[in-house]
């Protein structure tokens, strides 16, 4: 579950680097430019969006797309924290009400199926923008780049980890999981 909620988030996360930086651009800079502008600062949006090779008319039901949707996410983002939120006040309350539990479990999972909803048809509908060929470039691309996002996660979980030493000052201290106060607990010795 945890893995496909990460891939999801790279795919969306590529779809709006690659389409929402350069839509919010009037007019499309001259190619001669993009490459002059490319060599001064890397731009991976503008690097994606021709290695798609989207034509204009594509670019336009892109920019209009993710014009609809980001209000929408944003709101069925809000709606899921907000249920969230309520569950875990419901959960740690002082009076443990599972029927109130229950009910908020249900409004976390409407909540977290409508973020997904959006998302899926989101890329839903820019899979139907794109040609066969774009699309297999965009494969490519998101290939990439989950294998570089693989390489950092590799890199981070082989970095050595300091030592559990009380002694060292450094070391922040020990903690139990937290309680239903979000204070850590402290291990005894």
């Amino acid at each position: 579950m945890k893995l496909t909620t990460k891939f999801i988030q790279a795919t969306i996360f590529i779809l709006v680097i690659a389409f929402a930086g350069p839509a919010s651009a009037q007019d499309e800079v001259p190619p001669n430019a993009r490459d002059a502008d490319a060599s001064r600062q890397p731009d991976n949006r503008s690097n994606a969006l021709r290695q798609l090779g989207l034509s204009r008319e594509q670019f336009q039901q892109i920019r209009g797309l993710n014009a609809k949707r980001t209000p929408l996410m944003e709101l069925a983002q809000k709606r899921f924290r907000d249920a969230n939120r309520s569950l875990d006040e419901a959960i740690y309350a002082d009076q443990l009400n599972e029927s109130l539990v229950q009910e908020r479990l249900r409004e976390v999972q409407m909540a977290q199926a409508e973020v997904s909803k959006i998302r899926f048809m989101s890329e839903l509908a820019i899979r139907r923008i794109l040609t066969p060929e774009q699309l297999g470039r965009f494969r490519e691309i998101r290939q990439r780049f989950e294998q570089a996002r693989q390489r950092m996660d590799d890199r981070r979980n082989d970095s050595p980890r300091m030592p559990a030493d009380n002694n060292n000052p450094r070391k922040s201290e020990q903690t139990r999981p937290v309680n239903n106060l979000n204070k850590p607990q402290t291990k005894k010795p």
